[in-house]
């Protein structure tokens, strides 16, 4: 499904819609975790951005925005209109990828602080139902592909910290087990991810 591109308060954000709610499982600020999504927004912010209620911004856009039901919502300091699309086996990919200058390592010593502004959020939809366990697995998928997709492009790190996934579904029909790298989803899954963060990181 390809977003709408809106504008609040003079901020592009990209909005999914859909009639029938998809089974997701995100990692984003609001409507994180598992369960029934009718929405998902993913909208840019100021570099210097330090609101501590995300969740709540997440919501009064989607009022601006005049969503309907449940959703998911992700914030990033990357110019949305940015995003890259990427298909492969009908499973799509739209991915924001900014890095802020300070990628970092998953396993880095020490706290998180100081770090610029960067994130890669990804919006994937898979076009069959999978079980919840699949999701979970899946979810590391777009995790080792975005990882790959740094390596290959000589960035040092595994991403950033504060990186979030958006994964949607159907609620009916058969349920897919598996969801790694080498299941029926997660491989082209894999590779949607991994070239719409390499296209972004190697424009050329």
């Amino acid at each position: 499904m390809t977003p709408k591109l809106y504008f609040v308060a003079g901020a592009p954000a990209l909005v999914w819609r859909s009639a029938r709610p998809w089974l997701a499982i995100s990692s984003g600020p609001l409507g994180g975790g598992i369960g029934e999504r009718s929405w998902v927004i993913n909208a840019t912010v100021p570099p210097s951005y330090d609101r501590d209620d995300p969740d709540e911004h997440l919501r009064e856009m989607a009022a601006d925005l005049g969503t309907i039901g449940v959703g998911t919502g992700l914030l990033t300091a990357v110019d949305v209109r940015k995003v890259c699309h990427r298909n492969d086996s009908g499973v799509l990919a739209s991915v924001t990828t900014g890095l802020g200058g300070m990628p970092t390592w998953a396993a880095a010593p020490g706290p998180t602080v100081d770090y610029a502004s960067g994130t890669i959020n990804a919006v994937c939809f898979l076009p069959v139902r999978l079980s919840e366990a699949a999701l979970v697995n899946a979810v590391a998928v777009v995790a080792e592909a975005k990882a790959q997709a740094l390596f290959d492009a000589k960035v040092p790190g595994t991403g950033t910290c504060t990186d979030a996934t958006v994964l949607l579904c159907p609620t009916d029909g058969p349920a897919e087990p598996y969801g790694g790298t080498r299941s029926a989803i997660g491989a082209p899954l894999a590779r949607a991810v991994h070239a719409a963060v390499l296209a972004e990181l190697s424009p050329d």
